[in-house]
């Protein structure tokens, strides 16, 4: 029996979101046969975790549907006797790197892959807990019904059962390496209230994270487009295409990969920042490794906490050092894509050794550009003036530790690229 892992990270409430996770794997076990571990990694408070735990307790059991319920604790012990058994130098920082002490998108991505490792796992399907699933007459519209069937086989096995295919005929003996769909409803970043005050700024800070050499016109495309998935119309539907998977048409709350892929390569675990998650979905599209695009797409909403007193200074941060991280990413992405299949080896699995090198590389890069995307939001902030010029000012008090960041956060990916196999085998074990 296949067996797959069907993941929730959170560090919030989401008891609604556990009991629709779990329909989602009985749904999957019902309908494909296969044995799911459900996974919920769990960083929120004591008294939140508490209801969590309830709530998993009052789950009525499934055949073939194991639930683990792992709180940071449960979860650093895994982490210890994992890196103990690979006997990689530095334990500490490794240890760091996969649990740090602040919020990191990929980290906590990069523990459910080991740990889908662990369990024996075939893939990984991964679900966000400020988000629910659609309905359609009264059925939720589960994603795992597109991502199950084909993951990990040749593509063309996968032509007949898609609605349309979009893949030259040379690469359908590779892989099926991720099935995907986005989301509706919210921006899945919360700048929506930039939007709303002044349009210009908003086109002036989203445009801040394409290649700063693009022409405007293009830059003005790419902030029609950003952050808005698959706008708000309702799943009528099914569709499905067998594709290069566009990263902008897929979204991390909707996500399913083969082991092949992040048993090879992790996330980047930089922490108080968004969008260090996706590199992945680029690295895949870029490798020419195919996918299948669905439209199973996810309702989106924002939590409160963003926007408290506390929360929000602290999201601003993130989505900066979003923008920062843009200097190196694009450089990456930029070679991978000119690499293309040369980022393959012989297996058509992606070549680990060779995406560090330009991780290293890319960590050289002159600054000039990242200095100028910091004097724009500066800018961007005070004209918003109330909280957002606040927190311009802040962001002055910041700069050179925002810049060393963005550097440091490469470097510390590129090493847990290199010790990644390694701790994927110690895993496993």
């Amino acid at each position: 029996m296949n067996r797959i892992c069907l993941c929730l990270p959170t560090n919030r409430a989401c008891s609604a979101a556990i009991a629709a996770l779990h329909a989602e794997a009985a749904y999957a076990t019902d309908r494909f046969g296969v044995d799911v571990q459900l996974l919920i990694l769990d960083s929120s408070d004591d008294r939140t975790r508490g209801g969590h735990a309830r709530t998993v307790a009052a789950l009525q059991p499934v055949p073939h549907v194991t639930v683990h319920h792992l709180d940071e604790y449960a979860q650093r012990i895994f982490l210890l006797r994992t890196i103990e058994r690979a006997g990689l130098p530095d334990p500490d920082r490794l240890l760091r790197l996969m649990l740090p002490p602040t919020v990191s998108y990929g980290a906590c991505t990069n523990r459910a892959f080991l740990l889908a490792a662990a369990l024996g796992c075939t893939s990984l399907h991964r679900r966000d807990s400020d988000s629910a699933y659609q309905f359609q007459a009264g059925q939720p519209v589960f994603p795992v019904h597109h991502e199950l069937p084909h993951l990990g086989r040749p593509a063309n096995e996968a032509a007949g059962a898609v609605t349309r295919t979009d893949l030259p005929p040379e690469l359908r003996q590779r892989p099926v390496s991720l099935a995907g769909a986005s989301f509706i409803g919210e921006l899945s970043v919360d700048i929506g209230e930039i939007q709303r005050l002044d349009e210009g700024v908003y086109h002036d800070v989203v445009s801040l994270w394409a290649p700063v050499d693009w022409p405007e016109e293009r830059k003005r495309r790419l902030v029609e487009e950003s952050f808005t998935g698959a706008g708000t119309a309702p799943f009528t539907e099914d569709h499905s295409t067998l594709t290069l998977v566009d990263p902008m048409r897929v979204d991390m709350c909707n996500i399913a990969f083969d082991r092949a892929v992040y048993e090879r390569i992790p996330l980047p675990p930089a922490t108080d920042t968004i969008g260090s998650d996706y590199f992945l979905l680029h690295l895949i599209h870029d490798a020419r490794l195919p996918g299948i695009l669905h439209n199973r797409h996810i309702e989106n909403f924002h939590t409160p906490e963003r926007r408290t007193g506390t929360g929000f200074p602290a999201y601003q941060r993130r989505f900066v050092k979003f923008l920062l991280s843009m200097l190196y990413f694009h450089d990456v992405y930029g070679r991978m894509a000119t690499e293309g299949t040369g980022l393959l080896d012989e297996r058509h699995q992606i070549r680990a050794g060779r995406i560090v090198e330009l991780l290293r590389e890319s960590t050289a890069l002159d600054r000039t550009e990242n200095v100028w995307r910091l004097d724009r939001i500066d800018t961007a902030y005070r004209k918003l003036g109330g909280r957002y010029a606040e927190f311009g000012d802040r962001l002055a008090d910041e700069r050179g530790r925002l810049l060393d960041e963005a550097e440091s956060d490469i470097e510390a990916f590129a090493d847990l690229a290199e010790a990644w196999s390694t701790l994927v085998e110690a895993a496993r074990a």
